[in-house]
């Protein structure tokens, strides 16, 4: 008979018998968290809107269930080193179950695994911190020892014997990473009981709200990555960053394992004009002011990291973190920002003119920089004729960079994520007489188009897109209008591939974030997931394997739905091959580009690294191979530009700040030279504007 075939009453005892089951073990959980009344009706809440809502039309039942185990005890325990095989193989008496507990708001089963959980990780700290200054002392880093850097794939430690060799590694790695950084053994050791032990501290103040919040992201993350459950505080936080009002960095962060990683940086905030913050980075320790002392935070709650970096404008805040390509702690920078707010009028489109050399004359080009799709819709409300928008302030910028000269235009979307979307539709418009610019469809299967109704005067003359992997959104929807219509080249990488929409729905304990529809290009071809793929494709700065919608958990797939008519203006992609051509020959010769493509082949060689060594000898030889390489690639760049080589790299000092200066000890932005992508896409778009005098007649596509 299958379980869910019982009798409600047999059903909630089998249950409460599994629930106390899991928690009882050699060293007692002294109070497991209980779910409360209102967590229960609120998880009947999220389950009925999840089903009726969500763009996916997937229901809980048996298989959603396993989903939801598995994806919950991955929320819990990613790196694997926790649970143990016989935790595991307990668990999966819950594998058709918890749907049936759900949708009568019971909570047992998820609090049952997160209360073994508690009691394994617990167990671990406290033995560990007992341990840890004879395990310090006794390591031998001559051995041949190897630690496994991905473990999604491996099985789970089969006994405690195997859990306690496979943490004495980790621990290990962090030891040597340390005295690769120059800290001596009781400075190390020091480090690590504290860590260990607000580790410690922070589990045994958890509490039922957050097994609640762990339990149903885990199960809004079957539907897809980007609908979210959001506790009262986390709600509020929530709140705060769309506001933009937060007084702090102006950076996305969530959790990874033990780490805080950054997700993006939020346009003109501190970070981003620091320049030395960047996706997929980690951050392990957070110090305030200048000269404040560092704490830990590896390992902690994403919301406390989020605490200690926020802070008043005009204080700074110092960060150590790991780099993005780096695959241990040993290769670390230390950033020192200043905290502010991020405001409307820095994140506004800004413009600038670049001249290219060609036969004999100079061919201006001007670029209009867009950080975000924005519009100040307090001031529109209030009739404010004068309200500031990105399409309004794109065409001021437009009309002067025409009226200075300007033969040609590139919109530059790098690291733009997106916006108002009604912002996109009409910033679309500036760029074509008329018609859609994105199809929406909702999960009801009806197709709601926008764009640009009534035909009215645009600009028609030689255009060029420039996106990188973080232009998701609404510039992807840009984008994309402007490849379907062949109105423009796109140049760069391929975008970052977030193709669905988020709504915001209350609950009687916090709010549900959930996706309702999906963007569709004029040609049909969704946004989601693959993103816009550039005509011209150019070394990609973020790795594409760390960043983007295709690295998160069941992102919802590319597809498409039937194209809408619209018109084509030029033969861009007949000329597509000879662009490329030209593009490819003027860039072998190009230092920086040169210098991009050897990056990026170094990193490919880091990535593709499954384990680290423990042994000191080594990791000192590729640690320090690394820095020759990496030395010797700037140099080249730098000698090709007839700069001075440099003895060597600020990298080199691990514990140095790193952060610009200048003479007056002031903070200094991103540094001011030519930027070698934007002069390379003016050069594109020169070598194209023959394409651009000879429009085509009317010509539709369906």
């Amino acid at each position: 008979m299958r379980l869910k075939s019982l009798p409600r009453f047999a059903l909630l005892a089998t249950a409460f018998t599994l629930a106390a089951s899991l928690c009882t073990a050699a060293v007692e959980v002294v109070s497991p968290l209980q779910p409360t009344a209102v967590q229960a009706q609120t998880a009947k809440m999220i389950v009925k809107q999840l089903e009726q809502e969500h763009y996916v039309n997937l229901k809980l039942d048996d298989n959603t269930s396993a989903m939801l185990l598995d994806a919950f005890i991955k929320t819990l325990d990613p790196g694997k080193v926790f649970f143990l095989q016989s935790d595991i193989n307990e668990f999966q008496r819950l594998r058709s179950q918890l749907d049936d507990e759900l949708k009568k708001g019971e909570l047992s089963g998820g609090f049952a695994i997160y209360n073994r959980y508690h009691k394994r990780l617990t167990e671990r700290l406290q033995k560990t911190i007992g341990e840890l200054p004879a395990m310090v002392r006794n390591f031998d880093f001559t051995e041949d020892e190897e630690l496994e850097l991905d473990r999604e794939n491996s099985p789970w430690p089969a006994n405690a014997k195997a859990a306690d060799d496979l943490w004495r590694k980790q621990i290990k790695n962090r030891v040597l990473s340390l005295k690769l950084t120059g800290k001596e053994e009781k400075d190390t050791l020091e480090l690590l009981l504290k860590r260990y032990s607000n580790q410690l501290s922070r589990v045994e103040q958890s509490t039922s709200e957050d097994v609640f919040q762990y339990y149903m992201n885990a199960l809004s993350s079957v539907y897809d990555p980007h609908t979210d459950y959001f506790s009262p505080r986390i709600s509020e936080n929530f709140q705060i960053n769309m506001s933009l009002k937060l007084e702090g960095i102006g950076a996305v962060l969530q959790s990874d394992d033990e780490y805080t990683k950054v997700v993006r940086l939020v346009p003109a905030g501190p970070a981003d004009k620091n320049g030395q913050l960047h996706p997929a980075d980690r951050i392990i320790a957070v110090a305030e002011g200048k000269n404040g002392e560092f704490k830990d935070v590896i390992g902690w709650r994403l919301d406390d990291v989020v605490d200690l970096i926020r802070g008043p404008k005009g204080t700074h805040v110092r960060l150590q973190v790991i780099p993005a390509e780096s695959q241990s702690e040993e290769v670390r920078k230390t950033i020192t920002i200043e905290r502010n707010e991020v405001k409307l009028e820095e994140q506004s489109a800004q413009k600038e003119m670049i001249q290219v050399y060609r036969d004999g004359r100079v061919v201006k080009v001007g670029v209009i920089s867009i950080p975000a799709f924005y519009l100040d819709f307090e001031a529109l409300r209030r009739g404010d004729p004068d309200f500031r928008s990105s399409t309004r302030d794109t065409q001021r910028l437009l009309n002067e960079l025409l009226a200075d000269g300007a033969e040609g235009i590139i919109i530059d979307l790098r690291d733009n994520g997106g916006g108002s979307l009604a912002e996109a539709n009409a910033l679309t418009g500036l760029f074509i007489e008329s018609g859609p610019t994105v199809q929406i469809r909702f999960a009801n299967a009806w197709v709601k188009r926008e764009g640009k109704r009534r035909s009215s005067d645009y600009y028609d003359g030689p255009l060029a897109v420039l996106i990188n992997r973080m232009s998701a959104s609404a510039s992807e929807i840009f984008a994309g209008a402007i490849q379907d219509y062949q109105r423009g080249v796109v140049i760069g990488n391929q975008s970052f591939g977030k193709g669905t929409v988020q709504s915001i729905s209350p609950l009687q304990h916090g709010q549900l974030k959930i996706t309702e529809s999906k963007f569709y290009r004029v040609s049909g071809e969704s946004t989601q997931h693959n993103g816009v793929i550039p005509d011209i494709e150019f070394p990609a700065i973020y790795d594409k394997e760390l960043v983007g919608e295709s690295t998160l958990d069941n992102a919802l797939p590319w597809d498409t739905i039937a194209p809408v008519y619209h018109h084509t203006y030029f033969d861009i992609e007949s000329e597509i091959p000879r662009l490329r051509k030209e593009h490819r020959k003027r860039v072998s010769d190009d230092p920086d580009f040169r210098f991009l493509s050897e990056q990026l082949e170094q990193m490919d060689e880091f990535r593709n690294v499954k384990t680290l060594s423990l042994n000191e000898e080594v990791r000192r030889k590729q640690r320090d191979d690394r820095r020759k390489l990496q030395l010797k690639l700037e140099n080249k760049r730098r000698i090709a530009k007839g700069l001075e080589p440099l003895t060597k790299l600020d990298a080199d000092e691990e514990e140095e700040e790193t952060a610009s200066v200048d003479d007056n000890g002031e903070e200094k932005d991103k540094a001011e030279e030519p930027d070698p992508m934007l002069v390379e896409a003016s050069h594109i778009l020169v070598d194209s504007m023959a394409v651009f005098s000879k429009p085509q007649v009317a010509k539709a596509n369906r």
